[in-house]
């Protein structure tokens, strides 16, 4: 899509996590830590360094307080106070663990919540940061660290195996959830935005069909006064045939509402007739889907069924059809050589269309994604065989989103091996979409038509 509308993308993750949001899940932190510590010292009897613990629980705190006092709850944090948000969270996180035992203390398993944040909503700078650090403090704690001891004295050890263990099992838990929560996250976003695009262009279609009946409409209105200006304004160049100045104006009227007719007969060609507006042949709804791209590079043939019942079906002429056509008759002229071809067919129960190109196909490699949104950074370098192409796979993600709306089943798959030779190739060698609909779902059936003015076949 050459004019594909500008939203928020995948590389700017900027302003999507509340400050209430850290704030909250801060307290609960503070909360549990200060439980924990005083449970610990007071039940299980454990000699820890209390105002030192709770100094930095206390700080926390402290820093929650000031942060709902310098913002408002509902402000969107910008990437680098999320990521100065985290990272203090990592360095009072380890030190409250250096002075209760290091990662022989099971709270050392909080180190994975930070870093999963930053991979969930953070850009991958940030959040590389964040895991970057969080392994460099897990690994200083394995080895430095204040050792838990009973008041008596008894220091509470665990075997080095058991030491190692506990620091590779946090190490891993780190990297497979942040890369887990990436991936999900991006997968999410990339799919929240290939819906935006997709609603902005849909209704971008609707306000063009809207505008299409408005127009129609004013062009039927204003045909009956154009009509009589017209009239009376060559009337009175009749009468004015000894007043050459008056004649010339009244000529001048004539001449100006015979533009305005031709203005409004131009901007009306889908005719007055509303029903036009909403069906029209199947073929017609094609050929208007594809006549932005018949002009380019590939010509477009529009090819009908040569045998059986050759009465056209009426379909209804949907947004979500002619847009969601559009993009796919777009991707073909995109990447097609020569040629891009068409086939219309019907059956009894089904509507079929089939594109197909003479370009080098579908890559194999991305054969089972078609359809689904790419929404990797796009290459910037100029690509002359395919100049409108943005390599997002948002154009065919909007198609089978818009066509399954009308109740259509796409089909993608190429029409020869795309490693055969130029020699064994057909003409008809590229990539093929198959778009099948049931008829009762898009078809205008007779009792909507009965009574109507039927548009030409």
């Amino acid at each position: 899509m050459a004019d594909r509308p500008n939203f928020i993308g995948l590389a700017d993750r900027s302003n999507w996590v509340r400050l209430r949001t850290l704030v909250m899940l801060r307290w609960m932190a503070i909360c549990g830590q200060l439980a924990a510590i005083l449970i610990a010292s007071g039940y299980y009897d454990l000699a820890l360094n209390l105002p030192a613990a709770l100094f930095l629980v206390g700080l926390s705190a402290l820093a929650n307080v000031i942060s709902g006092v310098l913002y408002p709850e509902n402000r969107r944090l910008s990437e680098g106070e999320a990521l100065s948000l985290l990272l203090f969270d990592c360095f009072q996180l380890a030190a409250l663990l250096f002075l209760t035992g290091g990662l022989t203390n099971p709270f050392a398993l909080l180190f994975l919540a930070p870093a999963t944040i930053a991979a969930t909503a953070l850009e991958r700078r940030a959040t590389t940061i964040v895991v970057a650090l969080t392994l460099v403090l897990v690994t200083i704690l394995a080895v430095a660290h204040v050792p838990l001891k009973l008041r008596d004295g008894t220091a509470i050890t665990v075997p080095a195996l058991f030491g190692f263990g506990f620091w590779l099992a946090i190490v891993t838990g780190v990297l497979f959830l942040a890369l887990y929560a990436r991936r999900v996250s991006t997968e999410l976003h990339a799919m929240s935005d290939a819906l935006m695009a997709t609603q902005m262009a849909l209704a971008r279609e609707q306000k063009l069909t809207d505008l299409s009946g408005v127009v129609a409409a004013a062009a039927h209105e204003l045909g009956t006064p154009l009509a009589t200006i017209k009239l009376a304004s060559s009337e009175l160049a009749d009468e004015l045939a000894d007043r050459a100045d008056l004649r010339a104006d009244a000529e001048l009227i004539r001449d100006q509402a015979d533009r305005c007719r031709d203005i409004l007969r131009s901007m009306g060609r889908a005719g007055k007739d509303d029903l036009h507006m909403r069906a029209a042949p199947f073929a017609s709804v094609i050929q208007e889907a594809a006549e932005p791209h018949s002009q380019r590079k590939a010509r477009v043939h529009l090819l009908l069924p040569t045998g059986g019942d050759q009465r056209q079906p009426m379909v209804r002429r949907r947004p979500e059809i002619i847009h969601g056509l559009r993009n796919l008759v777009q991707n073909a002229v995109d990447f097609a050589r020569t040629s891009v071809w068409i086939d219309l067919d019907w059956t009894d129960h089904h509507l079929i269309l089939t594109i197909t190109d003479d370009g080098p196909g579908f890559p194999p490699a991305v054969l089972g994604r078609i359809g689904d949104p790419f929404m990797r950074q796009r290459d910037t370098r100029p690509d002359p065989s395919r100049p409108h192409y943005e390599g997002m796979g948002l154009g065919l993600f909007i198609a089978k989103t818009l066509l399954g709306r009308t109740g259509a089943r796409l089909e993608f798959t190429n029409a020869t091996d795309p490693f055969l030779s130029e020699e064994e190739r057909t003409a008809r060698c590229g990539a093929t979409v198959t778009v099948t609909w049931p008829r009762a779902l898009i078809e205008v059936g007779e009792a909507e038509l009965r009574g109507q003015n039927m548009p030409l076949q």
